[in-house]
C-alpha cells in the first residue's frame, strides 16, 4: 500500500520540479527577448528567440516605449505523460523590462506571436 503512494508523491514532485524549470525558461525567454529588442536587433528574430528559449508553446508579446521595452512571456505546463489530467496544467508566465539603446527602437508598441 505504501508503494503506490511513495510511485504518486514521487511523480508530484517531478511534476513541480518541472513547472519551476519551465517559470525559469520562461523568465530566461522574456529577458533574452527584451535584451535583443532593446539593442536593436529585429523584433521578429528576437521573438522566434525568446520561442526557441522558453519552454514549448512558449507566447512572447513584445511592447515599446520611448525608452523601454517590455517583454511578457507565457507558456502551458502540464503534467509529466497526462497523469495530471485533472488538474488542467499550470500557465506560467514572466516578464522582463530593458532600457532601449539610443536610437535602436524605431518602432511604437505593437505585439509579438
Amino acid at each position: 500500500m505504501m508503494l503506490p503512494m511513495l510511485v504518486a508523491v514521487t511523480v508530484g514532485l517531478v511534476w513541480l520540479l518541472s513547472v519551476g524549470t519551465a517559470q525559469l525558461r520562461t523568465i530566461d525567454a522574456a529577458r533574452e527577448t527584451a535584451r535583443a529588442v532593446a539593442r536593436g536587433d529585429d523584433r521578429a528574430a528576437a521573438v522566434a528567440r525568446g520561442v526557441r528559449v522558453g519552454p514549448e508553446g512558449t507566447r512572447v508579446r513584445v511592447s515599446a516605449d520611448d525608452d523601454l521595452v517590455t517583454v511578457d512571456a507565457s507558456a502551458r505546463v502540464t503534467g509529466p505523460g497526462g497523469l495530471f489530467r485533472f488538474v488542467g496544467g499550470v500557465t506560467v508566465r514572466a516578464e522582463a523590462v530593458a532600457a532601449a539603446e539610443e536610437g535602436s527602437v524605431s518602432w511604437s508598441g505593437g505585439a509579438g506571436s
